[in-house]
């Protein structure tokens, strides 16, 4: 059972098998060349959700559907994303203060103490902080555009719906979400950078799992 001074097992969700890989071998997991794991593989729990957000609504609620201690499994959602603000680059990272979807917004927990951590381990990369939009589809052109008039300054398709469903039914629950922009404005996913920005992302999706786990160990849950 959890001690009431510390969260519970972190549980990290992505939606794409070269996310997963990333998480993985940022975690040192067995099979990616740390045959115990490595140091910072226990109480860390990767769930690969599949694409969409009913995919990650069902995956997420799975999980924790057995949690030991209700509500005390903080749930981390990661991958790419879509930049929306003029100038992102392929690497930059994407940190919510909430997510929304058509069924609502999910404020996140601990943004500052993400934020510090992700400066600090992930020297030289851009953080931008703000609403992550979710969304049913690819986003771009006109549909970037009208997401980011709207507040955004991102989107995907799996974090609002991860988020929601891992803070429904508790309003006690750590959720938080972070994405690494793999296309932005002037950087599309149809255009000939991809395959570059694609690469940049992946590396540093793979580097931030130390602030992701900074994160976990400086919870300070309100309830507790």
């Amino acid at each position: 059972m959890a001690s009431p001074e510390a969260p519970g097992p972190l549980l990290v969700a992505c939606a794409l098998g070269i996310e997963h890989l990333a998480l993985r071998r940022g975690l040192g997991r067995p099979g990616d060349g740390h045959p115990d794991g490595g140091p910072r593989a226990a109480g860390v729990t990767l769930l690969r959700s599949g694409m969409g957000a009913q995919a990650a609504r069902r995956a997420v609620t799975r999980a924790l559907a057995h949690e030991e201690v209700p509500g005390a499994t903080p749930v981390l959602a990661t991958g790419f994303c879509a930049g929306l603000v003029p100038g992102m680059r392929p690497g930059d990272l994407v940190l919510a203060e909430e997510t929304r979807d058509q069924l609502g917004r999910t404020r996140c927990a601990g943004t500052a103490l993400l934020a510090t951590a992700l400066a600090r381990h992930a020297t030289g990369r851009t953080v931008h902080v703000g609403t992550l939009a979710g969304t049913d589809r690819v986003v771009r052109g006109q549909a970037r555009a009208a997401l980011h008039t709207a507040g955004a300054i991102a989107a995907d398709m799996e974090s609002a719906a991860t988020l929601d469903a891992a803070a429904a039914g508790t309003a006690r629950r750590p959720v938080a979400a972070v994405r690494v922009v793999v296309d932005a404005p002037g950087h599309e996913l149809i255009r000939i950078g991809t395959l570059r920005g694609g690469i940049s992302a992946f590396r540093v999706l793979r580097g931030v799992l130390p602030a992701f786990l900074e994160w976990h160990r400086s919870l300070l849950l309100p309830w507790r």
